[in-house]
């Protein structure tokens, strides 16, 4: 397999580091309006759907495959938003009740496992130097399916690109399938950053388990009013 998708990965996530140094207001709100797009284009075609099918009996052939593909897209690049904003809902029973000092060595094996996890997915070929057997991950079967040239099943290109790119009509699956390897470097981008963050007194913790008993404590008196 070519080292090229490895090197380019390399080059974003320096280069999103570099912006965000740079110009961090801008970037966050870029981040938040991606994925509010996403789950806005989600919603969008889901109740155009719903018009199309009921009042003219039509619709889109490839609205479910888009709404996957999104839904995909929103998950794969929530793992890494919800890192970075300390939002994904965790166990923290363990971290409250041992002193301070273990809790910032349990969080700091917590981040370092998270940004492990997202490197063997990223690409486990590196496990083979100790002395693991195993091959794989994001980036191989991306580069597979770009050598291959699949498209989706439904998905289509506008006719006038197909004219004027001389595309094929069908939607390539590298290109849908980008997201994998992007989604995981930041995995273990954000992992990496949170790690830092927490040994550097900047953060507690990388999950945000109190979240859910900070709700109840808010919400006691509601059901009795």
């Amino acid at each position: 397999m070519a080292y090229w998708p490895h090197l380019y990965l390399l080059i974003f996530i320096l280069a999103l580091w570099a912006l965000e140094k740079r110009f961090p207001k801008f970037m966050e709100r870029l981040e938040e309006n991606l994925l509010v797009l996403i789950i806005s284009s989600i919603m969008v075609v889901s109740f155009g759907q719903v018009i199309a099918r009921y009042a003219f009996n039509t619709g889109w052939v490839a609205a479910l495959e888009f709404n996957t593909v999104m839904f995909s897209w929103l998950i794969l690049l929530g793992m890494s938003y919800g890192i970075k904003t300390g939002s994904h809902l965790g166990v923290d029973i363990l971290l409250n009740a041992v002193p301070k000092g273990a809790c910032k060595v349990l969080s700091l094996i917590g981040a370092a496992a998270a940004a492990l996890y997202g490197l063997i997915l990223l690409d486990s070929t590196w496990l083979a130097m100790l002395g693991v057997d195993v091959r794989g991950g994001a980036i191989e079967y991306w580069y597979k399916m770009w050598r291959i040239g699949l498209g989706q099943e439904e998905l289509r290109y506008p006719a006038f690109m197909v004219e004027m790119f001389d595309l094929q009509p069908r939607v390539h699956r590298w290109l849908v399938l980008v997201v994998l390897p992007i989604s995981l470097a930041l995995l273990s981008y954000r992992s990496l950053q949170a790690f830092w963050a927490i040994a550097t007194g900047k953060r507690d913790m990388l999950i945000s388990g109190h979240e859910a008993q900070d709700l109840v404590e808010e919400n006691k008196g509601a059901l009795k009013d």
